[in-house]
């Protein structure tokens, strides 16, 4: 737990561990000269070193040495002097050990904050915060890593607002966690980029194949391990057109009142695998309509298996939740997901709920705007 946290809650720990150390001293001054309870003490100050800050930690060793100087000099006369030498340098070797072990942990802390910290802006800037808003879109949603504490793994996504409409991708890194980063990076930069000056998904999905083409070429120079990347593109022209473009990715989903749809308007081969069959990927015909919305999602959502071994029963759960808003729906999802897998998610989990927003003018992304 970083220095930064411990900071903050070391104040109540602290009073209570100078409480125990007072308690041993009295209790070992009504026993008298025959048991010394006090050296049961000295681990008090090691844990203050670890769990409490720095003046707290000096605290709790300052109450450990003056209490053990206590009933030494209360018993000196009772106790051979080598026996009080030891006791007298063993309480001073603890409280030099716990001040030593409490700067040491803050040091690690702090270099840990900081390195945190940076992290988190180096994330944010590769995966825009949610909700996103593009154009007359809103996306809100989810994404969970399957590596405990990173905010970024193996899923990408990304909405903008192009001259040619709104364009989303979704994407699923092959592998999951921090060493599917490089790959996912590769993938999305190149979507953010095509997707402006691109007429068509087609090219932008040709962009995107080139451009993992060449980190995979660096990759496997360097040592590392070809990867592929599942993606589904999607666009709504400027004329509310739909269009849809998947690269082995798994089927979305279409909300329209009550009723939940899947949708699958062709599968090509993901995004590094094009050169296996030379076939050109084509985008089709798909959502949206005006009042319709679409859920997509990356297959850490639906291969996400229960205690039991069942799958998340993803179709299932949304007919249940047509009436929730985007965010509702999201929050609800993420939540019930955490409930079904009890916590252990296997694989980066990803989730976007696009709906068209009551304002149609276009609106700068969420992280832009922070």
């Amino acid at each position: 737990m970083p220095f930064t946290r411990l900071k903050h809650s070391g104040r109540r720990r602290a009073l209570l561990l100078i409480v125990v150390v007072v308690l041993l001293a009295l209790a070992d001054s009504i026993t008298g000269p025959q048991v010394r309870i006090i050296s049961f003490a000295g681990v008090v100050p090691m844990f203050a070193a670890l769990r409490c800050s720095a003046r707290w930690t000096a605290a709790v060793t300052g109450t450990f040495v003056a209490a053990s100087a206590w009933i030494y000099s209360l018993n000196f006369v009772d106790w051979t002097p080598s026996g009080s030498l030891v006791g007298i340098v063993g309480t001073l070797v603890v409280a030099a050990f716990s001040l030593g072990l409490c700067h040491n942990r803050r040091r690690r802390d702090d270099a840990y904050d900081r390195t945190r910290m940076v992290a988190d802006e180096v994330q944010q800037a590769m995966l825009h915060e949610l909700p996103l808003r593009a154009g007359r879109y809103g996306v809100a949603g989810f994404y969970v890593s399957a590596l405990e504490g990173a905010r970024v793994g193996g899923d990408i996504y990304e909405a903008v607002e192009t001259p040619y409409g709104t364009r989303l991708v979704i994407g699923d890194v092959q592998g999951k966690g921090m060493p599917a980063i490089g790959a996912g990076h590769e993938a999305l930069a190149s979507f953010r980029e095509a997707a402006h000056y691109e007429a068509t998904l087609e090219g932008v999905a040709e962009r995107m194949e080139a451009s993992l083409k060449r980190y995979n070429a660096r990759a496997v120079a360097q040592g590392g391990k070809e990867r592929f990347v599942t993606a589904l593109l999607m666009e709504v022209g400027p004329e509310g057109h739909g269009r849809s473009l998947s690269c082995g990715h798994i089927p979305y989903y279409v909300v329209r009142g009550d009723a939940v749809t899947e949708r699958d308007e062709g599968n090509w081969l993901p995004l590094g695998l094009g050169d296996l069959t030379g076939e050109r990927r084509r985008a089709y015909d798909a959502w949206p309509l005006e009042e319709d919305w679409a859920v997509l999602c990356t297959d850490g959502v639906t291969e996400a298996r229960g205690p039991d071994g069942t799958f998340y029963p993803l179709r299932e759960r949304l007919a249940g939740w047509t009436g929730l808003g985007p965010a509702e729906l999201a929050a609800v999802l993420r939540a019930d997901l955490a409930d079904f897998t009890d916590g252990a998610l296997r694989d980066d989990a990803t989730v976007l709920v696009v709906r068209r927003s009551p304002d149609s003018a276009p609106l700068r992304p969420t992280v832009a705007a922070r």
